[in-house]
């Protein structure tokens, strides 16, 4: 079973100066450090190092705003690849309760989309950016808003370092899920779409947990597709048929508004 982090399980008070973070406990998934191999993180880290994303318009750099999220991978317990995932609060006004990476729109003080998605996740889940070292940025993705997200790419290796800290008002719980799974056509089901008379696949992942079932879908499944993809360097075993405006900053064809 997956670690857990969750301030559903406890009372989370937000009155004066009281901070809006609440600590919870560590559990089962996190590599113990005396058991498992480096070479898995050091054959994933190389890996990933090698990859070349496709260079992006430039012209698309600066014209829509701008996001980014961090694909924070780690070895379990049981030597398995893991990623860590929020499921955003349920009082949030977009995409409240929703399974998603660690991240958020980018801030005039952020040099950089390493920065931004290091910054939201510290912000969001308590992570310290001196605890991840990033091996790879992915191409931008465009959502059908017009906002460019881009997947940053980091490995944590010392997991007990990591004392999770949740943003009352941003995170309902933490926890993380097996990055092989997204390539594999076990508790997985896909939504056909049209935009602009193309039609694409949203893919939806059920995945249960030491407290509860979540479902990882839509843009959060397409990124974990494409890096555990990177990772294990193979397709996924279902057709994937992402939607062509999700490349739309690699083709710099970004529609005005």
């Amino acid at each position: 079973m997956a670690a857990i982090w969750s301030n559903k399980t406890s009372t989370i008070t937000k009155s004066n100066q009281q901070t809006k973070k609440q600590k919870t406990n560590i559990m089962g998934s996190y590599k113990d450090p005396n058991h498992g191999s480096d070479d898995v993180v050091e054959n994933l880290v190389q890996r990933l190092r090698l990859y070349k994303p496709t260079p992006v318009s430039d012209e698309t750099q600066f014209s829509v705003k701008r996001a980014a999220v961090l694909v924070c991978i780690f070895q379990g317990n049981n030597g398995d690849l893991r990623v860590i995932l929020t499921k955003r609060s349920s009082s949030l006004s977009s995409h409240s309760g929703e399974v998603a990476l660690p991240g958020g729109k980018q801030e005039e003080t952020d040099i950089d989309d390493i920065q931004t998605a290091l910054r939201e996740a510290k912000e969001e889940i308590g992570l310290e950016p001196s605890l991840v070292s990033v091996v790879t940025v992915l191409e931008p993705i465009v959502t059908k808003h017009r906002m460019i997200v881009v997947p940053v790419v980091g490995i944590l290796s010392d997991t007990k370092a990591f004392d999770p800290c949740p943003c009352a008002d941003e995170v309902e719980a933490i926890f993380d899920a097996p990055l092989e799974m997204f390539l594999k056509d076990e508790n997985r089901w896909a939504e056909e779409k049209e935009w602009k008379g193309e039609k694409y696949l949203l893919h939806y992942f059920d995945y249960e947990a030491e407290n509860g079932k979540y479902l990882i879908w839509a843009f959060t499944a397409g990124v974990l597709i494409r890096v555990a993809s990177i990772v294990y360097q193979r397709p996924p075993a279902f057709l994937e048929l992402r939607p062509r405006f999700w490349d739309m900053a690699i083709t710099g064809d970004i529609p005005k508004p």
